[in-house]
């Protein structure tokens, strides 16, 4: 889960760090794009988030390539550390190149405290984080859902789905909110592969049908919302995911999402909000004037050097829904279809031959189909049980391994009832 979680943070600010590297080496340009990158120069990368969970905390350093599109340097071989403001100071152990981690059994977050980021790098440069008070957040009351729909190509087209929505209860806390999601759903190939093919009278049953997995995704957009302005701090049908019910196959068998209310300090509420200006300028980087986004990191010897991420402090609360499809069958949405070619052929199928060597055989029906990207799925036997045909469809519709995982996920229920929430 913790994996899951992380790859969500890193997700969420990784693309619009990129357009901010972009706006602050061309942030001049007024002719043609063709930026000079001669003068580049690399910038720290902080990906760091403390919550008052029970998990193991995560903070990953990197720094920004000259080339967008390149992995980016892993800053190893830091110092990299937490404290709070009573003075206890938390070292963290650093697992890989750049991933630096706090030990789960002997640290936690505590709302109400503030903490402090810490990190020297191996060649004695020092930054640190602003203190950070970690904000009481109100509990997720229900997540619920209703029939919807999305606009796509400019207005030009609609897809029909459902929306996913969140209430929070009423209660003291921050009035700054961020929501992050993970979704899990299991579904079925239509064609397993069933049968390994040596030679027409040798076809043994696969040691493993792989017909059923799970599939899970996690946020990767950036969800925030105030409540400064309102004299109710209770937060109503918040949106959080659009699922195009007849273009995922999310929603066949058993879906599951977890979401996560973060709160936030008005500072870092105000960061993801300009990250968000960034990230809708779809990368087109003359769309809007480009502005500074402030982090809460600097660099203690040199306060003009700009770095890049956030040191997030947040308290959180989180809720599990299930959806199943007789949840939703009464909605009158679309439903998904896989795009799967299901192939029955025999000898019989092509012309006959007088000459024997160039007469269609199933060994050369076999290598054909292989050799054109297909899977061999089964026989196809007649009445007197003589081989008819051999069967083959699309990879990703004969293994679930493709597009999944074999292995159910730690929590996951199989539910024989409507709706089950956690």
């Amino acid at each position: 889960m913790d994996n899951i979680i992380e790859r969500g943070m890193i997700k969420n600010l990784k693309r619009p760090l990129i357009l901010l590297l972009l706006y602050c080496t061309v942030c001049t340009c007024i002719d043609p794009y063709s930026p000079n990158l001669n003068g580049f120069k690399s910038f720290l990368v902080v990906d760091a988030l403390l919550t008052n969970e029970n998990r193991t905390y995560y903070v990953k350093l990197s720094r920004t390539k000259e080339v967008q599109n390149e992995e980016p340097d892993m800053v190893y071989g830091a110092s990299v550390s937490i404290k709070n403001k009573g003075g206890n100071n938390i070292l963290l152990q650093e697992i890989s190149a750049g991933i630096y981690i706090t030990d789960s059994l002997t640290f936690k977050g505590e709302i109400g405290n503030s903490y402090t980021l810490n990190i020297k790098t191996g060649e004695g440069t020092e930054y640190e984080s602003e203190s950070c008070l970690m904000y009481p957040v109100q509990q997720i009351d229900t997540i619920y859902y209703s029939k919807d729909q999305e606009i796509i190509n400019n207005g030009s087209e609609t897809n029909d789905g459902i929306r996913i929505f969140v209430d929070s209860k009423n209660g003291e806390g921050s009035k700054y909110f961020r929501w992050v999601y993970n979704e899990w759903w299991k579904f079925s190939v239509p064609y397993p592969k069933q049968y390994d093919y040596i030679n027409k009278n040798d076809i043994p049953t696969v040691s493993l049908v792989k017909k059923t997995c799970w599939n899970s995704n996690n946020s990767d957009e950036i969800i925030i919302k105030s409540a400064e302005s309102r004299q109710i701090d209770r937060i109503e049908k918040e949106p959080v995911l659009f699922i195009a019910s007849g273009k995922s196959d999310r929603l066949l068998i058993q879906y599951c999402i977890q979401v996560r209310q973060l709160s936030l300090s008005k500072s870092e509420f105000e960061f993801w909000d300009q990250m968000n200006q960034i990230h809708d300028t779809g990368g087109d980087i003359f769309e809007k004037q480009p502005f500074s986004i402030v982090s809460n990191i600097h660099n203690i010897n040199n306060p003009d050097e700009p770095v890049l991420g956030y040191f997030q402090v947040s308290a959180v609360d989180q809720k599990k829904v299930y959806i199943m499809p007789r949840d939703i069958a009464e909605l009158n949405i679309p439903t998904y279809h896989y795009d799967c070619e299901r192939i029955e052929i025999g000898p019989g199928d092509y012309p006959a031959s007088p000459n024997p060597a160039t007469q269609m055989t199933f060994d050369k029906i076999y290598d054909s189909y292989i050799l054109s990207g297909y899977v061999f799925v089964e026989p196809v036997y007649d009445l007197m049980w003589n081989l008819s045909k051999l069967v083959f469809s699309n990879p990703s519709c004969t293994d679930c391994t493709i597009n999944g995982n074999l292995k159910k996920p730690d929590f996951w229920i199989d539910l024989d009832y409507p709706q089950h929430n956690k």
